[in-house]
């Protein structure tokens, strides 16, 4: 059996599900990632698709720096068919290409607004729909909640992972007088008492730091949720150079979601009479721009092939300069070599 089959072995049974046992696509979940790179100074890189177009780019990228890679759909939940059609394209775009390097699939964050009985039962029913559709790993953003509340919307809400023994991610409630620390203190014991350990912490970067990165309070956060079993991950919104991702990756930090400079690259794609409505209607929802084009992709004029061509080369390059930056350069191999060992070891 070779490596890749023997890797092919570990995909989650949703996602085999989704694509047909007989794919050649590593799909995994981010767990097994983790564990075998838990030795290699890196973190895991997720970049968000905003366009279907951009895929062929953040694969070839991967390809080119032998690379780990995780996906992430912003907005699964924008109508019922939005977690298929991510998947499916995604897989597509890796059967094309000959992709077989390990890849994740992120839904979300999903903001969870409120802890009333039907938000969380319709939220509850798009974690189904997200999980049958193949993701190994859902983030729910809990910021607009209180502590208590954020544990029970979690609590609430992770069936669906738990019996499938797939991956959460939470981002931390209200931040109190006790700071940042605290508060993810706070929320992940509160979650271990229920027995619901989640895979990642997300921190946003507006929280480390007020233009600089706090690296004392990044690792003070590390350190308290690797007491707990848990990995801190980092949205980083920045559109600045990739380089300064490394800093997180030196506080211990173990994924990092590298979202600010793809929205822009991504709108720039449409033509200016297709650009304008889109920022108007993002500025009326009070979300950027480039993620709404997540959205309402299927009902925008398709774009040109002069101008699928520069997204899929400026998405290659953006995602080559975080990869790096992450410390992710022949992640894929190393992974797949201790996957493919029973024992996982290297030896």
């Amino acid at each position: 059996m070779s490596v890749l089959d023997k890797v092919l072995s570990l995909r989650p049974g949703n996602v085999v599900a989704r694509v047909g046992p007989g794919s050649r696509v590593p799909f995994l979940d981010s767990r097994e990632l983790l564990r075998a790179l838990e030795s290699t100074p890196m973190a895991l890189p997720c970049l968000p698709v905003l366009s279907k177009g951009a895929l062929p780019g953040l694969l070839g990228a991967a390809r080119a720096e032998d690379a780990v890679l995780g996906l992430s759909c912003p907005h699964p939940l924008a109508d019922r068919g939005a977690p298929e059609r991510f998947v499916r394209a995604v897989h597509a775009a890796a059967q094309e290409a000959e992709h077989t390097r390990p890849l994740f699939l992120q839904a979300g964050p999903l903001r969870v607004t409120s802890t009333d009985a039907d938000v969380l039962d319709a939220l509850q029913e798009g974690l189904f729909r997200v999980v049958d559709a193949g993701f190994a790993l859902v983030s729910l953003d809990l910021s607009r909640l209180t502590s208590y509340e954020a544990v029970e919307a979690v609590n609430a809400l992770a069936g669906p992972l738990k019996e499938r023994e797939l991956s959460l991610e939470v981002s931390p409630p209200q931040v109190a007088a006790g700071g940042l620390v605290d508060a993810c203190a706070t929320l992940l014991e509160g979650l271990s008492q229920w027995q619901c350990v989640p895979r990642f912490l997300r921190v946003q970067d507006a929280q480390l730091g007020d233009g600089e990165l706090d690296v004392e309070l990044l690792r003070q956060v590390v350190e308290m949720a690797a007491a707990k079993g848990v990995a801190v991950a980092v949205a980083d919104g920045s559109t600045g150079p990739a380089r300064g991702l490394s800093s997180y990756v030196a506080a211990g930090v173990r994924k990092v979601d590298r979202t600010g400079p793809f929205g822009p690259l991504t709108l720039r794609a449409w033509a200016p009479e297709v650009r304008e409505p889109v920022v108007a209607r993002a500025q009326a929802a009070g979300m950027p721009a480039g993620e709404l084009v997540s959205v309402m992709e299927e009902g925008l004029p398709p774009l040109t092939p002069a101008a699928r061509e520069t997204l899929e080369a400026l998405s290659f390059a953006e995602a080559t300069e975080a990869l790096g930056a992450l410390g992710a350069h022949r992640s894929a191999s190393v992974a797949m070599a201790f996957l493919a060992n029973p024992g996982g070891d290297l030896g």
